[in-house]
């Protein structure tokens, strides 16, 4: 081996550093998996899993920060950090980012996007659906109108029967896509613009998508779910002025 071999420097490429973070995101991705616990379940608490993972509070913190901003968990003063969603370490993330600064604009644009993937959810729904999923749209569909009549106005049992409807489609990224656009404006759609009559021209296109579902005309869901877009975008503009 000659000198010049010998002196010159070995080309190896950096050992990254270990990502601890990364690592307890995996492990308590697993344990979740492993140990089923479902949407409400409680976690183990903070010195528990400090002590199943040999890490620190910081980290622990860290990446409960982490899956709190993916809206898959929530931490409760004085209770601990309950699952919203069941996940595993397959579990592929794709978080929304909103800025709600301009609330006119940003309903807008996302209700540009909502049409396109609902309309699809319709159709979709309609296509799929079984007959438990009828007999889950239409117990979603008769307690939204029971309480309209009653209040006026029935925003949480309106997104029920809408979150049936994505069930239906037997595809979960419909509901969750879905979902998340709608809880980005949760307080938003309890008092909307503070009016009451918020989107309520489009209450009766709600039993007539029900009724193209159920006899599977695909057609009839896509033009009944645009007539009830159509309401919300007109309102938008309208009662933002």
């Amino acid at each position: 081996m000659s000198a010049d071999i010998a002196a010159s420097p070995v080309q190896l490429l950096r050992l990254p550093p270990i990502d601890r973070s990364r690592q307890v995101i995996d492990a308590l991705s697993s344990y979740i998996k492993s140990a089923d616990l479902k949407s409400g379940d409680r976690l183990p608490a903070e010195r528990e899993l400090m002590a199943a993972l040999a890490v620190g509070r910081s980290t622990i913190r860290e990446v409960i920060s982490h899956f709190q901003a993916l809206g898959v968990m929530e931490t409760r003063k004085g209770s601990g950090t309950y699952l919203l969603k069941p996940i595993s370490t397959a579990t592929i993330h794709m978080p929304l980012s909103l800025d709600a600064t301009h609330l006119r604009d940003v309903l807008l644009q996302t209700l540009e996007v909502r049409r396109g993937i609902e309309v699809e959810a319709g159709m979709v729904a309609a296509r799929r659906r079984t007959a438990a999923d009828l007999v889950t749209i239409e117990e979603k569909l008769d307690a939204m109108e029971t309480v309209h009549l009653a209040k006026g106005t029935s925003g949480p049992e309106d997104l029920a029967f809408h979150l049936a409807i994505y069930d239906a489609t037997h595809n979960p990224l419909f509901r969750q896509l879905l979902e998340q656009m709608r809880e980005a404006f949760e307080s938003f759609w309890t008092h909307p613009f503070n009016r009451e009559d918020f989107a309520r021209r489009s209450f009766p296109f709600h039993r007539t998508l029900f009724n193209a579902i159920a006899a599977q005309d695909t057609e009839a869901a896509r033009r009944e779910t645009l007539k009830i877009l159509d309401v919300v975008e007109e309102d938008i503009k309208e009662m933002s002025k």
